[in-house]
């Protein structure tokens, strides 16, 4: 969820100051991109998951702090939600088997956990939004207790100036209101990284941005929120509304908002970044004391805690991140539009797609970007949104496609061979892609899996069948079978 920030209030001499101090950091970084060395050589790759916490009744577990001390592993941290934690796993490298070997520690770092939490009567999911949220669990006394959560929230509603509204709708409508940010926990998600040199990062967004569409008709997992069937991946609705700080009148200006798919391609990282001061004020505007052109100058490598900590606060579906590792600074592209699950193979496939066929797209001489406008690629990402496997996306050189027939026709062979040009061994990227294939030939999903199962239960209570649903639903996903094989 970002870095640690103490409970605290902000003058207004506090922003004046913050904001220059992000400017000046702004500056270092585009000086840094012409001049800096950056950590290059040999591109890692990351994933990190945001899971569910249920009780044995499949109700919503809000223990993540007993979870997490039974847990007592440092790979697993505190979320949003008294109902969520997050495991983050190391880096690796896709040469080197690195998709097995996020399969096998995903697997094993999740197995020891649900062994240490279920003692303190809680089990983890993977599902995009929990089905059996309540309106009860929709306030205040949710939250986790890290101050930095309840900082968020308030300055979230103190730039809104009122409730925050969710009005979605979908097979049914849900409209309801909440005086927190607590629905934004409801979002948990699956972040692929992928490191990137500053000339060859535009070409890496540009192509995460335009594939958007096509991973959420093919990855999507999370169709009810509050009893309530909505869209196929109901998070991305839910997360735009969650966290806006716009009153009515703002988004009849045409201010953007913080949840943001975007507005144009770009060529450079900087532009990314330099949208983000031009376009957002902070929220949480704590000013650190490093001078960051002193500590360049000085031949170190400066940490930019002001520009890093209002991008933590500019929730991008396809992320920009300035790091720095053993001293060296590096960009990753930070993919966060998809859900986790329904199973590890399944979140793995969903990687395995996403890395091949961002790799293929900005290597390839004619740029996919430069055939098709924005508009469409965003286009593309609702309807996948709220359709799932039965969307129809745009592609150039077709038209409207079924975004299932796109990827069997087109996509899973550029996805081959954008692994082969990540050196995955072929074993690999046959039974992961395999995994997608399969899935698009039955036009199988988490969300259409769950749907099914809950219309099989007409007649009965909503919440009853919603909870029956989802003990059955966490049983296969602890078989690690595919979701399409799944009856």
């Amino acid at each position: 969820m970002g870095e640690e920030v103490a409970q605290q209030e902000f003058s207004r001499a506090d922003r004046t100051r913050h904001r220059e101090k992000v400017r000046r950091n702004l500056d270092v970084f585009a000086r840094m991109l012409r001049e800096a060395a950056f950590d290059t050589d040999d591109p890692m790759t990351g994933l990190e998951m945001e899971l569910n916490l249920i009780d044995d009744a499949g109700d919503p577990a809000l223990k993540n702090a007993e979870v997490l001390e039974a847990i007592a592993d440092p790979d697993f941290q505190t979320e949003l939600g008294q109902f969520n934690i997050e495991i983050n796993l190391a880096p690796a490298k896709l040469r080197e088997g690195g998709l097995s070997t996020f399969e096998a520690s995903l697997r094993r770092s999740l197995n020891d956990a649900e062994e240490k939490a279920a003692k303190v009567g809680a089990h983890q999911v993977m599902i995009g939004i929990l089905p059996t949220l309540a309106d009860g669990h929709m306030n205040l006394s949710s939250l986790s207790s890290n101050p930095r959560y309840k900082l968020l929230s308030e300055q979230i509603l103190a730039a809104r100036g009122e409730d925050i509204t969710i009005s979605i709708s979908g097979r049914e409508r849900l409209t309801t209101s909440a005086d927190s940010i607590v629905p934004e926990a409801a979002c948990t998600s699956t972040q692929f990284h992928v490191q990137t040199s500053p000339d060859q990062f535009a070409a890496y967004w540009n192509a995460a941005q335009a594939v958007a569409g096509v991973q959420l008709a093919v990855g999507s997992n999370s169709p009810y929120l509050l009893g309530k069937e909505l869209w196929r991946e109901t998070r991305i609705p839910l997360f735009e509304q969650a966290t806006d700080t716009r009153s009515e009148e703002l988004k009849a200006q045409g201010v953007r908002p913080r949840v943001w798919f975007g507005e144009r391609w770009i060529t450079s990282v900087f532009d990314l970044f330099e949208e983000n001061v031009r376009y957002f004020p902070a929220l949480l505007p704590v000013t650190d004391e490093e001078d960051p052109l002193e500590v360049l100058e000085s031949g170190r490598t400066p940490a930019l805690h002001e520009l890093k900590l209002h991008n933590g606060t500019i929730y991008r579906w396809n992320r920009p991140v300035y790091d720095i590792a053993d001293g060296r600074p590096h960009l990753r592209v930070e993919n966060r539009l998809l859900a986790a699950g329904p199973t590890v193979a399944d979140t793995i496939a969903n990687a395995a797609l996403w890395f091949g066929l961002v790799r293929y797209l900005a290597e390839s001489e004619r740029p996919l970007w430069s055939q098709m406008s924005f508009s469409a690629a965003e286009e593309n990402f609702h309807v996948a949104a709220q359709m799932g496997v039965d969307a129809q996306v745009y592609w150039p050189g077709i038209g409207q496609v079924r975004a299932t027939e796109l990827v069997l026709r087109r996509l899973l062979p550029m996805a081959q061979a954008g692994l082969d040009a990540w050196g995955v061994p072929a074993e690999e990227s046959d039974r992961y892609l395999g995994i997608i294939e399969q899935r698009c030939q039955t036009e199988a999903s988490g969300a259409g899996w769950f749907v099914d199962r809950v219309h099989e239960r007409r007649g009965e209570d909503r919440y009853d069948a919603l909870r029956a649903t989802l003990l059955d639903y966490r049983e296969r996903m602890h078989s690690n079978e595919p979701v399409h094989t799944w009856d």
